[in-house]
């Protein structure tokens, strides 16, 4: 037993004297640095297998008890990432170990490629999860009132990956390029202008987009009345730059960029004055020549007979003898329809109820404008 224990400690004595406290080294590294690095690399391979065996494992059990796919997607695209970055850790604590024996210039590159490795790392995982980003937007998005961000949630997965593409991009090119990596920046930006200023119309037309659904100036289904634009008009769909419009008059589709719907809206008859959306008809009738006791008759006979029109606010009928316009008798009726499919029904009602009026009145002639002239004839007193 003795000779067993004396064997034994022989042996570990030797191996001290001959690793340990040895002057041999490998690339100016001594024999036992070299075990101490093999032994990390070892004992980080080993921690990558217990993590990935038994912390991915139990998180991919306790995600598959849930509703959703979104965390088991998650976890699928962090694990693969995640085993390199603690190779990266047991890489950064053999540097630590062996950055005495290292020049300087190594101890300034190696801690540089790890953090650029990380970076990689980092972007990858965004560009994976790109997609499931924008799922995940798109579900607070239809929480939230307004409709803007819904318009651009679909963009936002793309964003994410352009973003992740751009910045490994540009840290690739300050590893490569090094100082000219400033000069590709410097050029990347003033390309970036140029393009600015060639799609400058595009961009205002994204900034009209923001200020429509800020300020609330239109939604889908809105009827408007535009500017140039005979008639209603119904909004179809508000896009990412420009409005689609169906041309109620005519029945076809036109798409407008937003910068004219912005400044082209002349009016917004979905807008809610009141509990419910009303829609206005004004008409202006000038009748020659008739008597005060007429005019009278005639205004009482309007408001009984357009009160039993349905789809009007009984509540908002207007029929005033409002002027004299030179020989006119200036009438103004103004109602109110409540259903907008009922508008020209009423319109058309609304007509043909003053129209049976002036007949009953045996008013045959409207209001006739007098152009008068002045004719300049030449002197002919001198001849």
């Amino acid at each position: 037993m003795e000779n067993l224990k004396s064997t034994i400690n022989s042996t570990i004595n030797l191996i001290k004297e001959r690793i340990f406290e040895s002057d041999f080294q490998l690339p100016n590294i001594p024999v036992a640095t070299i075990v101490i690095v093999v032994l990390i690399l070892l004992f980080t391979h080993i921690l990558r297998g217990l993590f990935t065996s038994i912390i991915i494992h139990r998180l991919e059990r306790l995600t598959s008890g849930t509703e959703t796919t979104h965390d088991d997607e998650f976890i699928r695209i962090l694990k693969q990432p995640l085993g390199w970055l603690i190779w990266i850790g047991g890489l950064w604590l053999v540097h630590l170990v062996v950055a005495t024996h290292l020049s300087d210039t190594q101890n300034q590159k190696i801690p540089e490629f790890l953090f650029v490795s990380v970076l990689f790392i980092a972007t990858y995982i965004l560009y994976r999860a790109a997609p499931l980003l924008g799922e995940l937007l798109a579900g607070l998005a239809a929480n939230t009132e307004t409709e803007l961000d819904d318009l651009f949630v679909p963009y936002f997965p793309k964003l994410f990956q352009i973003a992740a593409i751009l910045i490994a991009a540009i840290k690739a090119s300050e590893i490569v390029l090094g100082a000219s990596a400033g000069a590709l920046i410097g050029l990347l930006g003033g390309a970036g202008v140029a393009l600015g200023l060639l799609f400058k119309d595009i961009v205002y037309d994204w900034c009209c987009t923001v200020i429509i659904y800020a300020d609330g100036l239109y939604k889908p289904g809105d009827v408007i009345v535009l500017d140039g634009v005979s008639g209603r008009v119904k909004i179809l769909n508000i896009g990412l730059r420009s409005t689609r419009l169906l041309i109620t008059e005519w029945g076809y589709i036109k798409k407008l960029p937003n910068s004219k719907m912005i400044s082209g809206i002349f009016a917004n008859w979905s807008d809610k004055t009141g509990d419910t959306v009303q829609w206005g008809i004004n008409l202006n009738l000038k009748i020659d020549g008739i008597s005060a006791e007429q005019t009278r008759r005639i205004c009482q006979a309007i408001k009984e007979n357009v009160s039993s029109i349905d789809g009007l606010n009984k509540e908002k009928i207007l029929v005033v003898f409002s002027r004299l316009e030179q020989n006119a008798r200036v009438i103004k009726i103004r109602v109110f329809v409540i259903e907008p499919k009922l508008y020209y029904d009423v319109q058309s009602n609304l007509n043909l109820a003053v129209l049976e009026i002036l007949e009953n009145e045996e008013i045959n002639q409207l209001h006739v404008y007098l152009r008068k002239e002045l004719n300049w004839l030449p002197d002919t007193s001198m001849n």
